[in-house]
This record gives structure tokens, sequence and C-alpha cells, in this order.
């Protein structure tokens, strides 16, 4: 049974909390230490009154009602406050920011949204027939580069020529 110190113990259960937000799963794999173990530590540390991580979902998996929350909550928020409600909330303001967005895209017309989803499917169509046209291109050079190897080995068989400089 492998002995941790209380300090690496407290590092393991650092890497749980912000700025990290590693899961259990992730510092037991990078560590080399069991996931029981640390679910101990922590409720041994729990117990204790430290504050240590819960079992939270990381931010991508929050609810789209909780990220429309927190898009609300943070809508008045100066630059510095926003920074201050994100590392309570453990998470990034770029993440709000692209929430602020998702709901602004969630909000446009039925039209508007129609016209982009057209517009984004015609250039998908063009990269299409493009890369169909290059692969053909290419296939085709290909075909003649064999052609011409072929041609190559059964002339120097005809000749008797066994050289590669032929």
């Amino acid at each position: 049974m492998t002995y941790y110190s209380p300090e690496r113990k407290a590092a393991l259960l650092k890497m749980l909390l912000p700025p990290f937000n590693l899961s259990m799963a992730e510092v037991s794999r990078r560590e080399g230490v069991s996931e029981i173990s640390l679910y101990n530590w922590r409720k041994k540390v729990s117990a204790e009154g430290i504050a240590v991580s819960e079992n939270k979902q990381p931010s991508e998996n929050w609810s789209a009602e909780a990220r429309f929350a927190v898009v609300l909550e943070t809508a008045s928020l100066s630059q510095i406050e926003l920074s201050e409600y994100c590392r309570r909330k453990g998470l990034y303001p770029e993440q709000v920011s692209a929430w602020r967005q998702a709901c602004i895209t969630g909000q446009q017309t039925v039209q508007t949204q129609q016209k982009v989803d057209r517009e984004q499917a015609r250039k998908d169509k063009k990269r299409i027939q493009d890369l169909e046209r290059e692969l053909h291109r290419k296939d085709k050079a290909l075909a003649e580069t064999a052609a011409l190897l072929v041609l190559r080995k059964k002339l120097n068989d005809y000749w008797g020529t066994y050289n590669e400089d032929n």
C-alpha cells in the first residue's frame, strides 16, 4: 500500500478545484492514484470543514436553463465583475460570451435562420464540388503515372535492360 504525505494529498485534491477543475478520473489517471483514495481523502477533508470540490457537472454539461440564467445574471456586469462572477462559479468569461451569442442566435427569426442555413448549404455544396473536381484530377494524374511506369517496365523487358535509370 502506497503512503501519500498530507502535502501530496492536498496537492492532488487541489487539482479538483478551479482553475484546473479536473475530474476524479482525470487526476487518478494522470497521477497514478486510485479514484477510491481520492474520494476517501475528499470525504475526510470535507468532514473537517475544508472546502473541496463537489460532484458538480463541468460547465460544458450545464443545462440550457442554467446557461441562460448565467447569461441573464452577467448581462449588466462590468468586465471586472464578470471575472469575479466567473471565478466564483468556476467558469471562464469566454464561455459566458459564447453562451450569450448562442442565446442571441437562438432568438433570430425563422426566416433569418433559414437564410443563414441556405447560404451555408450553398457554400458547403460549392466546397464539395471543388474537392470532388480536385480528387478527379488527382485520380487521372495517378492513373497516368501508373500507366507510364507499366509501359517503362515493358519497354525495359523488351530491350533487355534492367537498369532503373533507363
